[in-house]
């Protein structure tokens, strides 16, 4: 039963990775049809993160007094009501008022599963489950490629994957006597998201989870613009490397699974870091074959990293605290990824792309002094 249950959380893992991909894939076709400038995506995926963010800080006491199940399969259908919205609106007011429960739905779920497989499954779950977020990510872009050219058009692709949504809702509700097994922890954390700064370490994987999602969602943005424009690399050549990225994370959090039980979570972490700085240091170096393979490199090197900062979080902190500390992990993450890359963007307008590989490597140096201190204080 417990196998069982497992599965249900990977195609829950996937139904959360499938709605990240659409809004840019549909964009294109979308801004058109509404007729809205290209900048509005971001409006849009600002209201969806606000929203992620919101509901991440307030899993702590959704989850202790529903439990884990009830609140993934009620957000993934909160999620397709979402993405239903999406594909029935008519112009850009409803798509912001649709981002809303979008956001919301979407927090809830990745806090929710993060804490509850960190408490009852092993080091390689914690991977394999993020493996099948990149699955669904994937995936989707496919949907909507294939609705697009198959005269269904971008309202087709969201109504296509609110309905996978709405069945893998219907398989959780179904599966909900199945989490029963939990041992209860869920219901007993003893801190608010406002109070978890104050928990023994607390900052340290706070930041560091901050600086892994600003590394990651930075370096996936911009490095196609970054190949082009300073070494020369063909735009169709640069856009096949920069999803090699998104690829050897997927990949690598694949293989991960095999070794993490034996590595430990820490060791990954440090393992994934050591790669990161391979990756991000081979941009540096002045010839422009260099950078391709380096881009594969720091994308192998990020796979481990937010699986085993997530599994590691009840030894850390103790299992009553774990879903406080992981439902702030997620807004920190979010947090990241949702202002750091915007913020290169300014660096790039005003400066150049050309300090594209030192901002990644200060992220991957600022995780490796926090997670560092962290173990430190853990050892004392």
């Amino acid at each position: 039963m417990f196998s069982m249950l497992l599965a249900i959380i990977y195609l829950a893992f996937i139904s959360l990775g499938l709605p990240d991909s659409l809004l840019g894939s549909a964009w294109p076709v979308m801004r058109g049809e509404l007729g809205v400038p290209v900048s509005y995506a971001g409006t849009v995926s600002m209201i969806i993160a606000g929203g992620t963010i919101l509901s991440s800080l307030m899993s702590d006491r959704l989850t202790r007094k529903l439990g884990p199940g009830p609140v993934t399969a009620a957000s993934t259908a909160l999620t397709a009501v979402a993405l239903l919205g999406f594909s029935m609106a008519g112009s850009f007011a409803p798509l912001c008022l649709f981002a809303v429960p979008y956001g919301l739905g979407a927090g809830a779920i990745d806090a929710a599963l993060n804490n509850y497989v960190a408490l009852h499954y092993r080091s390689r779950h914690m991977n394999w489950l993020h493996c099948f977020w990149g699955v669904g990510a994937a995936v989707s872009p496919y949907i909507m490629s294939a609705c697009l050219t198959g005269d269904f058009g971008w309202r087709g692709g969201y109504r296509t994957v609110a309905g996978i949504q709405l069945v893998l809702a219907a398989a959780l509700f179904a599966s909900l006597p199945l989490w029963n097994k939990r041992t209860g922890t869920e219901k007993t954390a003893a801190h608010r998201a406002g109070k978890v700064w104050k928990i023994k370490g607390a900052k340290y994987i706070l930041i560091a989870f901050f600086g892994y999602c600003a590394l990651e969602t930075t370096a996936g943005l911009w490095a196609t613009s970054y190949l082009v424009a300073e070494r020369g690399i063909a735009a169709e050549t640069a856009a096949g490397y920069a999803s090699l990225f998104y690829l050897g994370i997927t990949g690598g959090r694949f293989v991960c699974g095999f070794v993490s039980d034996r590595i430990g979570d820490r060791n990954m972490i440090r393992l994934g870091l050591a790669v990161i700085a391979a990756g991000t240091a081979s941009l540096w170096l002045p010839w422009s074959g260099a950078a391709l393979p380096g881009l594969v490199v720091a994308g192998l090197g990020c796979a481990p990293i937010y699986p085993s900062i997530i599994h590691s979080t009840p030894a850390n902190f103790g299992a009553e605290n774990s879903q406080s500390i992981v439902g702030v992990q997620m807004a920190s993450a979010y947090t990241g990824s949702t202002f750091v890359p915007p913020l290169f963007g300014i660096i790039a307008n005003h400066i150049s792309l050309a300090p594209y590989p030192a901002f990644l490597f200060f992220f991957a140096v600022l995780m490796f002094l926090m997670t560092e201190a962290l173990n430190r204080l853990q050892t004392r």
